[in-house]
């Protein structure tokens, strides 16, 4: 079914698909970034700098709207995917039409 251009399932629900990216906050170390680096000329890669390593979280949301599905994510992020003390996170939602995900 869709409602405003929008895939819906027949319960009402859409179906989201959800990329988020969390990074260190500027300012924080980043050993691991520090480390690849370092590593890099040795590998025969010069001229990379400012390397900063992060995580990449992929998964599928239902929700009533699109407002929902993205204050679930916020919320999400905020309470377990991230340290807000030390990581920033951007996230994108794309809806999925269900027939088909």
């Amino acid at each position: 079914m869709v409602v405003d251009g929008q895939a819906v399932c027949d319960d009402g629900v859409m179906l989201f698909s959800v990329l988020v990216e969390v990074s260190l906050r500027h300012g924080v170390a980043d050993p691991q970034g520090a480390t690849i680096e370092r590593s890099l000329p040795h590998l025969g890669f010069d001229g990379v700098r400012d390397v900063r390593v992060g995580k990449s979280i992929r998964f599928q949301i239902d929700a009533a709207d699109g407002a929902s599905a993205r204050a679930e994510v916020d919320d999400l992020c905020r309470r377990f995917l991230t340290n807000p003390v030390i990581e920033d996170a951007t996230t994108s939602l794309t809806a999925l039409d269900p027939a088909t995900a």
